[in-house]
């Protein structure tokens, strides 16, 4: 065993004793299953580091074998998930998706700008890797214009497209949100701004009759990643729900009508008796 090696793991038992983790060399070699005598000759150089010894070490101390071996990371295994549970939490709070409700979205048009209008936004995240670079909003979906692509209530989490670069980055047939003055629309688009500097915006409902939007009086476009949707029962189980209470309300016309038919027979004896005494 390399003396090097050695030297890091007695720097770990070293630390353990200042962390006031074990009270004494003994104690250590106790918890680890190892002859104390031995481990002192560790200590002083005498012996070198066994590979059960690690380890065990490993396992009880979460003493960090990559930092045995190769001098790489921190001490102890819980002191690097430590630090990066707090690398990835200062991340995530750095890279969060700014939500912008239905509400606001009149006042985005005017202060997307406003770092004060901003701020005041609700933000939140999402696990995946993708969405922890870069710069992304949420909206809301508002009418039918989409369907059946999106869905009024849905919420769609979408990356920025350069300002400067609406040629290149805005691509025909994909979903986007159009930032104009007053308004927010989303859209499938055709990029003809090469040809006449104008963004066409199409609906993926049929109703509605595409129209053209002049470069120029585009403030933002952002282009639609992932679509957020209400949970909804599956068609059968609703067919399945309604026949079921169509069935339990029959049963209960069923039964109704027996016990009038019943009433009407026990009225028509009380007549006949009542006929006949007088």
């Amino acid at each position: 065993m390399c003396s090097i090696v050695t030297d890091r793991f007695v720097s770990c038992i070293e630390r353990l004793k200042e962390r006031n983790e074990i009270k004494s060399v003994r104690q250590f070699s106790l918890n680890v299953e190892y002859h104390p005598q031995n481990l002192n000759d560790i200590m002083k150089g005498k012996r070198d580091v066994t590979i059960e010894l690690i380890k065990n070490a490993a396992e009880i101390y979460k003493i960090n074998p990559q930092y045995i071996f190769t001098g790489i990371g921190n001490m102890f295994l819980d002191e690097d998930i430590v630090q990066q549970s707090s690398s990835s939490a200062a991340h995530t709070s750095l890279e969060k998706i700014v939500y912008v409700p239905t509400a606001a979205h009149a006042g985005y048009t005017d202060q997307y700008n406003d770092p004060v209008f901003m701020a005041d936004l609700v933000s939140f995240s999402l696990p995946d890797y993708r969405f922890q670079h870069g710069t992304y909003r949420c909206f809301d979906i508002v009418g039918d214009s989409m369907e059946p692509s999106l869905y009024a209530g849905d919420k769609v989490v979408c990356s920025f497209v350069d300002n400067n670069n609406f040629y290149s980055s805005v691509r025909n047939n994909l979903v986007y949100v159009i930032v104009l003055d007053g308004s927010i629309v989303v859209k499938r688009v055709k990029n003809k701004v090469k040809e006449s500097g104008i963004i066409e915006l199409l609906s993926d409902n049929n109703y509605y009759q595409p129209y053209e939007i002049p470069v120029n009086e585009i403030k933002e476009i952002w282009h639609v990643e992932v679509k957020i949707s209400p949970y909804l029962p599956s068609p059968n189980n609703i067919r399945h729900a309604f026949h079921e209470e169509m069935d339990g309300m029959k049963r209960t016309i069923d039964q109704q009508s027996k016990s009038i038919m019943l009433l009407n027979q026990t009225v028509e004896k009380l007549l006949k008796q009542n006929r006949a005494i007088y």
